[in-house]
């Protein structure tokens, strides 16, 4: 299944349109996409695996690869970093994006194929679904949507499925 995500803020959902949040920096082709650019990158990107917090809640009932995040657990954003768009360990000695966050906005981090093919130093990083902040806040270059439609998400996942970025 291929999920799709619209510049308008809108989101299908198997059929069901919600609203979403996509980059503040807008949306920009992939092969224009920037380290902190606050961009979503066009294309068609494949759900790769979902991490989730367990102190709040058990683990999202899918067909998906599923782990659980740590306090120590992080995602290198660092370009000339050898790590780079690549999960890491923290303290870590490049920049890297803490995954347990003090908001709920990590809570469910579906993980989008995006740049790690291998990663391409500086064509971004951390492109993620995750939810949404109130008001649906843009992202720094995510897709983002409230928790019950990631949950709905992502009990119709299955593996080779995929979320598209359109204009």
């Amino acid at each position: 299944m291929i999920f799709v995500a619209t510049s308008d803020g809108e989101f299908d959902l198997g059929g069901r349109r919600v609203r979403c949040a996509l980059g503040r920096g807008g949306i920009v082709p992939a092969s224009e996409k920037r380290e902190g650019d606050l961009a979503s990158p066009l294309g068609l990107w494949p759900i790769r695996r979902v991490l989730y917090r367990p102190d709040k809640g058990p683990a999202p009932t899918t067909a998906l690869p599923v782990l659980p995040v740590s306090p120590d657990d992080g995602w290198c954003d660092a370009p000339g970093d050898p790590a780079y768009n690549r999960p890491v360990r923290l303290p870590y000695r490049a920049s890297a994006e803490r995954l347990w966050r003090d908001d709920d906005l990590y809570d469910r981090i579906v993980v989008l194929g995006h740049n790690d093919d291998p990663p391409v130093a500086g064509l971004g990083s951390c492109i993620f679904l995750h939810i949404a902040r109130p008001g649906y806040a843009p992202t720094e270059g995510c897709v983002a949507l409230a928790r019950a439609d990631i949950e709905t998400l992502l009990a119709a996942a299955r593996p080779g499925d995929a979320v598209e970025i359109t204009p």
